[in-house]
This record gives C-alpha cells, structure tokens and sequence, in this order.
C-alpha cells in the first residue's frame, strides 16, 4: 500500500482506544488532539461512537451534570499543563470513572503508576484506566505532508554570538523543554516507523537536527526495529531557522498558502482557518464576523471530492486551482439537477458565489455537498480579501530586496525600509503594518546571511528598532501578534520601555538568523545573486537538499551528515577513510522522509513533490513536520516569548 494512505490510517487507528471506550462518557481532549482528530475523521466519529460530548480539556473544564465516566485524551505525556487540566477536572469530584489515553514516557512507572496518580485525584472509590498510544496523533494534512500537532511550539535554538560549533550541540546542552520536546519527537516517530515496518537511514542538515536524528539513531526501541524491520528509507532531519525566508515569503502562486495566511484561524487551532458560511444561509448581514452561523473550515476528511479539491489547492497554480474549483460545483450543480449557466472564459469570485447562491435553499443538495462548498467559500473569501492584493505587494518587494541584497551592505537595505514604517494614522490600506515589518526582516536577514558587523550597521539597525518602538507605541489597540511579542495585551499597559525591550530581543534574533548557516560548506547561501543575463533569486535551502539527494552522480553529501546507529556504522565511516567504501546515501531508498524540524510552508511542500517526480521517478516522498508555517505564524513562533515552556513533571 501506498505510504500516504497509511499514513491516513494510522492517524484514525490512534483514536482507536478513546473510540471504543466513548459510550456514555464524555470526552475531553487538549488542543493538539483536537486539532489531530479535526484532520483525521472529526468529533463526529466520537459522538457516533456514543459520546455523550466532546470538548475542550482544561482545569476549569466541567463535566456536563450527571455524567460520572470521562475520556481524557492527552498528545504527550501526562506531565506539566496536561496534568494540571487532568488533575482540576478529576478533583472536582464528580468524575467516578476516568480512562486516560495519552503517549508513552520514556522513563516513569508505566500505565499502573499512572493509574494510581489518577484514582489519588478522583478521590475515594474511583476507577482508573490509562492506555499508553501505539501511533502517535498525526494530522493527514495532504497525500505528501503529515503533522503532529503535540509538537507545534518546537523550533531549533538559534545559535548567540559565535554560535556553538555543530560538534559541540549534544541533547545534555538543551534546556530542560527541548529535550523533552526532542525525546518525545524521538518517541513519536519511533512508534510511527514501528507501525509502518521501517529500517531508516538517519540524515541532519543542521546543528539542533543534528541532535534529533542522532537520539532517532541511538534510541534502544529503534535500533531493535531496525533489526528486524524490511521496508528500508531515507529520514532527513532539516532546521528550519536555516532558511526562514521558506518560511515567511511569498512565493508560491498557490491558493492553499494564501487562504490559511489571509483568513481568520479556527480557534484553538494552528492550522485551519475560519469560512464565513452567512451565504449559504437567509440571514442578512454585512458583519464578517458574524457568530451566529458556525463557521465552515478546509479539513473534509469524510468528503471524497472536498478532499480532491484540497489537494488541487495544494499543488496546482491558483488560476488552475479555480478552474477545477468551477469543475467540482458545476459537476455537484448537475448532479442535483440545480439551473447552473455555464458561461465559459476567466473565472471570477462573483461567478464562484453566484453559483454557490443556487444550492443555498436546497437542503439536500446543501448536505450532500457541504465541504465543496466550504472549499469554495473559502477560496471566493480569499480572493475577495484585501490581504491578498497585499500578497502580490510582498512578492515584488521581496523580488526588489533580492536585487538589492547582491549589490548594496545591509546598513542601505535597512536605509532603504525606513521610510516605509508608518504610523497607524499614517498608513493607508496598502502600507505595510508592524507585524508585515517583521515579516520583511526576518526575510532580509535570513537572505543575506553572514553580515559585517560595525558601526554603520548598529547605527542603522537603532533607526529602524526607534521607527519601529513609535509604530508599536502608536497602535490605538495591539493586534494579537503584538500582543503576544510584547506581552501586553492592550495599549494602556504597552509602554515605550516594554516596546523597546521587545525590539532589542527581536534584532539580537535576527543577528543570530543572519548567522545560522555560518558553519554550512555547501548549503552556506539562499541567495542567487543573479548575473547580466538573469535576475538575483531566492534558492530554496530545502531545493538544495532535494537536489542533493536526488544527484544522479551520488556525491558525498558535505552538509548532509549521516548519524550512525551503531559499531557497524562507524567502522563503515572510518574505513571509507582510507579504502572504497559505500557510505550511506539519502538517495538509496524507496522511500524518502524529510522532517522539517520547526515547520514548514505549502509551497515547500509542493516544491518537494515535484522534485523528486521529476528527479527521481519511483521514490516515495513524504514531509513530516510540527506545523504549517504562513508569514505570520513563523513571526510569533520566532519571536513570541512563550515559544516552548518546559513540563514539569506531575
């Protein structure tokens, strides 16, 4: 079977314990289990299964009056914010059976221990049930690209001044949080290649990668899989920090990139946005955030032709994307016999809704197509946004700065941006806000690399940290991105100090983003600095690295480090040393994994794909990683303080 299709049904198969324990009891999850079970089937496969509800875990949660039996599901361990919800939910006293379903800790007393904890909670005459997962909670995003949404906060440290060398960055120098995150990472993916018959190879482009994958070698679980497991693969661990411009540009012409950075998030959750539904209802109103209609959302993973649709707006050009969009609802149209008038040529946003409007007072038709629609709404919505001419504004500006960057020092290009940062009564709809500021440095930063330090550059970086601290200070109410960069969350308690404070930590990141690929020999630049006959580009770090490994010359790869599992791997790289021996490729496998570590974009993701297809026919490629990154949510994962607090233990 194909490894895509497996991975689908591995993500339900996790919920297979909370499943058939949900009869009569309620259900309550964390966030990252929510958002898991929102791409894997939904909570109507709970409620089906005879949940008598399903909502969100937290201290204060309460059990719906009269129910004494609760599902808890957990994404990780029962350690930290996890065990405090648990805990606040059991003490309450109401609860006289729980069933736990959470991950499997590496060292602690097991399920009975565990058990024990939880029937001390409940008080007397409670019963306990813990059931440690076998495959971890994935999140089927695409045929290609699988989440685990446990692990969205995790990001590879940025090096300080000087920066450690990448022989010196072991998993004991880690703050307590990362190496939590990273054996937890460590123990999640072990669980999933058990399950999917795996005997990897293990690969690190960069330092804190460098680290995963060397635990992924040495963890004792895998390395006894490996003895006995068949189906042989490639895993590349990649640190996203080596190229942050993948992350917050806008280069994709892709539809799927601009709904999830253009419209609202679902709450609680990192990827899957919000779709107004009013149009498909009676209800009059111009207010666009209208609460009285649920929301609609892009996860249809119980609606074939939904899904078919996500997938066009995953990999096809947005003007290919509406076409097919156009397809599906004149076929669904059709199909339920509704007056549809083709009109042939370019396809419009109003066209779309007006073909939208003639479901909209058939109930059957409406059910039978409820995620098409949604798709379409979203894609209309989008296209309509404001936000998405600002796009094309991003795309030319970044095309500019990469003319810029090849033949001016970073003190002119920094010159070049301070006019541009206005105030929030100065700005109009088409200048760039704050957070876009923010958006367009990590960008100039991450492109250009190694910078000369001295004078000239502190003197203009002090311009734009001041422009910047008025902007911030001047906003009449902080938007959420501020907010949490700033740690205050309304203008009152935003002081010029806390401003500044928050900018300075803001530019000592973007020194050390600008210093990241220092130790790289062979993926040391992102930027094409272009000649008489072709533009200056933006070079993909992560096309480098396909590239690499799809190389049909097989050279030995410089920054594509090998992390040996054991006696027979090392003597393999000492005596390469000094007679022909064939080390390990990325390239040797069928089968070919690349794990972002600290998330990834769409349109990496595509790029990816269509790579290896074209470079390397017959290899099966998946992408792993923690999120889906859009400019902004790269922005507060960079630069928002609260990135990954440390679990204590219970």
């Amino acid at each position: 079977m194909a490894v895509p299709e497996l991975l689908r049904q591995l993500s339900r198969r996790a919920w297979e314990p909370a499943l058939a324990r949900a009869r009569r009891a309620a259900v309550l999850m964390d966030a990252p289990s929510a958002e898991a079970l929102h791409w894997a089937g939904g909570a109507g496969e709970l409620l089906a299964a005879g949940a008598l509800a399903v909502s969100a875990l937290s201290a204060e949660a309460a059990v719906p009056a009269g129910v004494a039996r609760v599902v808890l599901v957990v994404s990780g361990t029962l350690r930290g914010g996890a065990a405090t919800a648990v805990r606040g939910v059991l003490e309450q006293g109401a609860v006289r059976h729980c069933v736990l379903v959470c991950g499997d800790e590496a060292e602690g007393g097991g399920a009975a221990e565990l058990e024990e904890t939880l029937r001390r909670w409940m008080g007397e005459g409670g019963c306990a049930e813990v059931v440690l997962r076998g495959p971890p909670l994935l999140a089927p995003i695409s045929a290609e690209l699988c989440l685990l949404p446990a692990l969205a906060a995790l990001l590879p440290p940025l090096p300080g001044p000087g920066g450690p060398g990448p022989a010196e960055v072991g998993l004991g120098a880690l703050p307590a949080g990362l190496r939590a995150a990273v054996r937890s990472l460590v123990g999640d993916l072990d669980s999933l290649f058990t399950v999917l018959g795996l005997r990897e190879e293990s690969f690190a482009v960069g330092t804190f990668s460098r680290v995963v994958a060397a635990e992924l070698a040495s963890y004792t679980p895998a390395r006894n899989r490996r003895r006995t497991a068949t189906n042989k693969a490639s895993v590349i661990f990649v640190d996203r920090t080596l190229d942050l411009a993948g992350a917050v540009g806008h280069h994709g012409d892709n539809l799927a990139e601009k709904i999830l950075s253009v419209l609202p998030k679902l709450p609680g959750h990192k990827t899957d946005v919000m779709v107004n539904m009013v149009e498909l209802t009676a209800l009059q109103t111009s207010d666009e955030t209208c609460a009285v209609i649920a929301p609609g959302c892009l996860a249809q993973p119980n609606d074939p032709a939904a899904k078919a649709l996500w997938e066009s707006f995953m990999n096809l050009k947005q003007k290919e994307a509406v076409m097919e969009a156009r397809r599906h609802l004149v076929e669904a149209a059709s199909r339920e016999n509704l007056p549809i008038k083709m009109s042939m040529g370019r396809v419009t946003p109003e066209q779309l809704s007006s073909y939208i409007q003639l479901f909209r007072n058939n109930l059957k038709a409406l059910e039978n197509h409820c995620g098409l629609l949604q798709l379409v709404l979203a894609m209309v919505q989008t296209l309509k946004h404001p936000l998405t001419s600002k796009w094309d504004n991003f795309l030319a500006f970044e095309r500019l700065l990469l003319q810029t960057i090849g033949d001016s020092e970073m003190p002119s290009v920094l010159n070049q941006l301070l006019p541009m940062i206005k105030s929030y009564n100065e700005r109009t709809k088409d200048d760039y806000t704050c957070e876009d500021f923010l958006v367009l440095l990590i960008y100039i930063y991450s492109v250009f690399g190694e910078i000369k330090c001295g004078k000239e550059l502190d003197a203009a970086e002090e311009e734009v940290k001041k422009a910047l601290v008025k902007a911030i200070c001047d906003e009449p109410e902080p938007p959420p991105l501020l907010q949490k960069i700033t740690g205050c969350d309304s203008s009152l308690n935003l002081t010029s100090q806390k401003a500044t404070e928050a900018v300075d930590g803001i530019f000592w990141s973007l020194r050390d983003i600008a210093r990241v690929r220092m130790h790289m020999k062979q993926f040391n630049s992102i930027h094409n600095p272009g000649s008489n006959t072709h533009q200056a580009s933006y070079k993909p770090l992560l096309k480098q690295v396909v590239e690499e490994i799809c190389n049909p010359d097989r050279p030995d790869p410089v920054d594509i480090e090998h992390m040996s599992s054991g006696l027979t791997d090392l003597l393999k790289t000492g005596f390469s040393m000094f007679m022909k021996v064939n080390r390990p490729h990325p390239g040797d496998h069928p089968l070919l994994i690349i794990f972002m570590v600290g998330g990834v974009s769409v349109s990496e993701v595509k790029m990816v794909k269509d790579l290896v297809a074209t470079r390397k026919p017959g290899t099966q490629v998946i992408v792993l990683s923690s999120v889906l990154l859009t400019p902004h949510s790269a922005v507060e994962l960079l630069f928002a303080p609260d990135r990954l607090q440390p679990d204590a233990h219970i």
